[in-house]
């Protein structure tokens, strides 16, 4: 492969067979492809066709195999249970060849589906490459999810075991998960053979005879079972969106193109080698958890971190610099939010001092927006190059990123810089014609999309065109909103939705949260798009302030308001904003903003099911009553 991010980039466009092909033969395949695209039923595309792999063998087996046994794949690290606990390659073999032999043990076989409802312990992550290693498809649900939305998915996987644990621990909080099972399998027309549970110390979990087996004791009357053969565009799981109304939609992803993509952007995206320490400080609910706290470290022989705690509150703002330090991690992968949640509790970063972080060589964010402010914050603090790169659950891994291992190029603030190998990307008007350069359009992917990406829905192909491939016929449609500058940096601004129309002028919510983040005193912010009977719409602005600012708010909105005036100008018509104590957000760091956005125009909606704290929605009420939305005004 070539070592110029162009000459790649063109390749994969122009010749994907050819720049694909080499590349998946970094992997071990049973039986080779007879196809490396094959496009025989568009729209939909499916790559590595004819071949026969096994993900779990190549995340595992093939490590010890190659020598690597006694490295460190797994170093789980728990500040809420005051524990860390290393698995080498040669242990997890071990514990993960045993629970496939209890999940085949309870009838699981090639193709069943397995629902996976735990925490962020090691046993969750041996779950998923258990069900990988005899070719069944695992769906995991976000541990604590209510039970309704869990029963949802049960309904939509059908599957014939649910693998949990007595509880999480949420900072100090333990949330028992045994109830909420219970009354999800209630809730559901489908009903699992079997629940396997893990007892932790911090909960019991009573058991339902006949159908709840203990983790420990099955484990003690398991035989280890062999990986198993699976087709390349078999499935390898489910991932349910976290949609905020109907039901969600089940991302399937393949076992041939995932595995190729994976190993292939640990190197090429991250930087990272055989042996390194790659942290991914997300939840294994989450794409971003299988993607690169399992299957991407472990398809490249590194060693992953499996963290159960938050950046704050597990003991203070300290806890991602003492990982660092303690674990020797060369690259950190988290959401901007959660910078911003350490920025606010420690803005000087004092914190920092007294760990060695020299190993640290990259800090990668996704997830939300980064705004330039704390982009500048982070490199400032940390010393190290700060990239920001975006891609979505339905994708796998990222459509733009700063591709540190093929050639590294300057960063632009507001920028995840260029289209990743694999991705031809288009921005296009509401006419569905490009626009040019600099202008804000709809982001699309031109079809074919690279391998690792979802090939449809779970057994609901039609719903996959409709969501992704109708609006724009031969692209896929991102629903994200923004522009590609004249250098080919992608400009990620907003969701479509949240491209406000004010009085004619397509505006950016983005753009405007860039310049309010960019204010000493606020330490996060949110813009939405409410609804004007003169300008059919105009912005309002949602602030948190940074700790220790005793200043008055009415001083803080004023600056903030003639910041965005001076900035972008009258014609954001940005007048209103107000100060919150805290922004509601799903688990995974997102802003709801959608959700704020109908509760000041009075409008009703559904609440997420992965918010992280339901009473926030009260608050934010309260305070948009106080300037004259919503029902409170």
């Amino acid at each position: 492969m070539s070592n110029s991010y162009a000459d790649a980039h063109e390749k994969s466009i122009n010749d994907p067979e050819g720049f694909w092909g080499p590349i998946a033969e970094d992997c071990h395949w049973y039986k080779p492809w007879d196809k490396v695209l094959d496009d025989s039923n568009l729209p939909f595309y499916r790559w590595f066709a004819g071949g026969e792999t096994n993900t779990c063998f190549n995340a595992v087996d093939l490590h010890v195999e190659n020598g690597l046994g006694d490295q460190d794949a797994i170093i789980y690290d728990s500040p809420v249970t005051d524990t860390i606990k290393k698995y080498t390659y040669k242990d997890l073999k071990e514990e993960v060849s045993l629970f496939a032999g209890v999940l085949a043990s309870k009838g699981v076989t090639k193709g069943d589906r397995v629902i996976i409802y735990m925490p962020m312990i090691p046993e969750a992550v041996f779950a998923m490459l258990a069900c990988a290693r005899i070719g069944a498809v695992h769906s995991v649900v976000f541990g604590g999810f209510a039970a309704n939305e869990l029963a949802t998915r049960i309904n939509d996987a059908k599957p014939k075991v649910i693998v949990t644990a007595s509880c999480g621990i949420e900072v100090k909080k333990v949330i028992q998960y045994k109830p909420l099972l219970d009354e999800a399998i209630e809730l559901s027309d489908s009903k699992p053979d079997a629940c396997i549970i893990f007892q932790r110390p911090q909960a019991k979990a009573e058991m339902t005879d006949g159908r709840d087996f203990d983790w420990k004791d099955a484990m003690t009357q398991a035989a280890p079972h062999d990986c198993v053969p699976v087709a390349a565009t078999d499935p390898l799981y489910i991932l349910y969106t976290s949609g905020t109304t109907g039901q969600p939609k089940g991302v399937v992803r393949d076992n041939g193109g995932h595995m190729v993509a994976l190993k292939w952007s640990m190197s090429a995206i991250y930087g990272v080698n055989q042996g390194d320490v790659y942290w991914a400080a997300s939840d294994i609910g989450w794409v971003v958890g299988h993607s690169y706290i399992v299957y991407g470290p472990l398809l490249k022989g590194c060693t992953t971190i499996l963290f159960e705690g938050k950046p704050v509150g597990t003991p203070d703002a300290s806890v991602f610099w003492r990982i660092i330090s303690q674990h020797k991690v060369k690259t950190l992968f988290t959401a901007p939010t959660a910078f911003r949640a350490i920025k606010r509790e420690d803005p000087q970063a004092q914190l920092m001092s007294g760990f060695d972080l020299s190993p640290f060589k990259y800090l990668f964010l996704a997830g939300e927006r980064l705004d330039p402010d704390t982009l500048t914050w982070a490199e400032n603090s940390l010393k190290v190059p700060v990239i920001d790169h975006w891609w979505q659950t339905e994708t796998g891994w990222a459509i733009a990123a700063n591709c540190v291992g093929i050639e590294q190029f300057e960063v632009k603030p507001g920028s995840p810089t260029k289209a990743a190998p694999g991705w031809n990307l288009a921005v296009l008007g509401e006419d569905g014609h490009p626009v040019g350069p600099g202008e804000i359009g709809a982001i699309v992917a031109k079809l074919p999309l690279p391998p690792g990406t979802l090939p449809t829905l779970w057994q609901n192909d039609e719903r996959y065109k409709e969501s992704y491939l109708s609006e724009f016929p031969g692209y896929y449609e991102t629903a994200d909103a923004g522009f590609i500058d004249e250098d080919g940096y992608v400009f990620v601004m907003a969701r479509t939705d949240d491209i406000i129309n004010v009085a004619g002028h397509r505006l950016s919510t983005g753009a405007m949260e860039e310049v309010i983040a960019e204010h000493p005193d606020v330490a996060e912010c949110a813009v939405m798009g409410v609804g004007d009977s003169l300008k059919g719409q105009i912005p309002l602005g949602m602030m948190v302030v940074n700790a220790g600012v005793d200043r008055p708010e009415e001083e803080i909105v004023k600056e903030v308001v003639q910041l965005v005036r001076n900035k972008i100008g009258p014609v954001a018509a940005f007048k209103t904003a107000t100060v919150v104590k805290r922004l509601p957000k799903t688990r995974s760091g997102k802003i709801l903003r959608g959700t704020m956005r109908s509760i000041a125009d009075q409008k009703s909606y559904k609440v997420p099911a992965t918010i992280d704290d339901y009473t926030i929605l009260d608050e934010i009420e309260d305070s948009l009553g106080k300037i004259g939305y919503g029902k409170k005004a």
